[in-house]
């Protein structure tokens, strides 16, 4: 199969879809790779090491597009690329579809067969392409925020962690998963007190057995109403597979909070768990909302490209190469939980939950 791999050019986007190392796997399998020159130049990965791995280098997305049968890229296609995706092509890629209506049309229009990172499911139950990027910008959060409560980048002047005689941040967490479990952990490493808060008991007990200092309330609208004006740094975290993110955090709750406080949204590419969230941009990550900042960049991870690829391609290979050896319908018969991936194709929503989001009816592939 001849695989593609783009530039990424969504606002200061650097990681890449494939390693060279990757590209060593699926050549060696017998596949043919196109990467575009420079795909790889921000994390760290120059051409000549996918030359070496049997890439062939491209100078434009559009020989890419043209030419490969499935396109592996990290994040959404932006407008310039959905003109390029012809029907019977496959993309492989985070989607995060629900709350974005222009592109799922877009992907619509396209005929393309669409597969998403983020709602292809493991055995367990969990998201195993969506994981390592949520425990990047867990991790990420908990940085972004003592970063933002400084005085100089428009905080309440706050160490996150504070020092003998002076109490710490409180750290409020909402959603005890991947991202809220390494937010939590991240905070308190920088000696900040956090409160994570959730629904999943099985959760709260397993994050309180694992970090002995943290604190767990049971979510609901009045612990969060209590929580909120406590917090200098509130960290979202929630997640519904495929689906738009509900609005826990409500205007009156961030009109509670303190001056200078600060909230980053990791769910910002779902469309956010605060009502006051609207998606910003690596290049302008910020802005304020009743005295407090808000951080709601859709991609994260990105600021940390080399190591957000490496983590995303021990993840997605098994799968690139499991697409490329036996094409999507073949592969999805024979894997469930890749099946669970398949957003968009010739033309129809074929995800519940995007559906459901968008108020459309999801359609069916014969033979799946």
């Amino acid at each position: 199969m001849r695989i593609g791999v783009p530039t990424e050019i969504k606002d200061n986007e650097y990681r890449v879809g494939l390693t060279p190392a990757s590209v060593a796997e699926l050549v060696a399998n017998g596949h043919r790779v196109l990467v575009q020159q420079g795909a790889g130049a921000g994390s760290g990965l120059p051409d000549d090491a996918y030359a070496k791995a049997g890439a062939q280098l491209c100078h434009g997305p559009a020989e890419i597009f043209a030419t490969a049968d499935l396109i592996v890229k990290v994040k959404e296609p932006q407008p310039v690329e959905t003109s390029l995706l012809r029907r019977g092509q496959m993309l492989f890629t985070y989607l995060h579809l629900a709350p974005d209506q222009h592109l799922t049309r877009a992907l619509m229009d396209s005929g393309a067969t669409c597969i998403a990172y983020e709602t292809v499911t493991s055995p367990m139950g969990g998201l195993p392409l969506l994981t390592p990027m949520s425990e990047v910008a867990g991790r990420l959060a908990a940085q972004v925020g003592a970063h933002y409560l400084e005085r100089e980048a428009g905080g309440r002047g706050i160490l996150l962690g504070g020092v003998p005689g002076v109490s710490p941040a409180d750290v409020l967490v909402l959603g005890g998963g991947v991202a809220g479990a390494n937010a939590a952990h991240v905070a308190l490493g920088m000696g900040a007190t956090v409160t994570v808060v959730d629904r999943n008991l099985d959760a709260l007990r397993r994050l309180s057995a694992l970090m002995p200092r943290l604190q767990t309330v049971f979510s609901t609208r009045g612990a969060l109403q209590a929580l909120a004006p406590r917090a200098d740094l509130l960290i979202g975290t929630v997640l519904v597979p495929g689906a738009a993110t509900p609005k826990l955090v409500t205007r009156e709750m961030v009109a509670s909070m303190k001056q200078g406080s600060v909230i980053v949204d990791i769910s910002a590419d779902q469309g956010g768990c605060c009502e006051t969230t609207r998606p910003t941009s690596h290049s302008d990550p910020t802005y304020v909302v009743d005295g407090v900042t808000h951080y709601c960049v859709t991609n994260m991870p990105g600021a940390v490209p080399r190591t957000s690829t490496f983590a995303l391609n021990n993840a997605t290979l098994p799968f690139v190469l499991a697409l490329a050896g036996k094409g999507w319908r073949t592969a999805m018969q024979a894997d469930p939980h890749l099946r669970a991936g398949l957003n968009v194709h010739d033309g129809q929503i074929i995800c519940p939950a995007v559906a459901l989001a968008q108020g459309l009816e999801a359609g069916t592939v014969e033979g799946l």
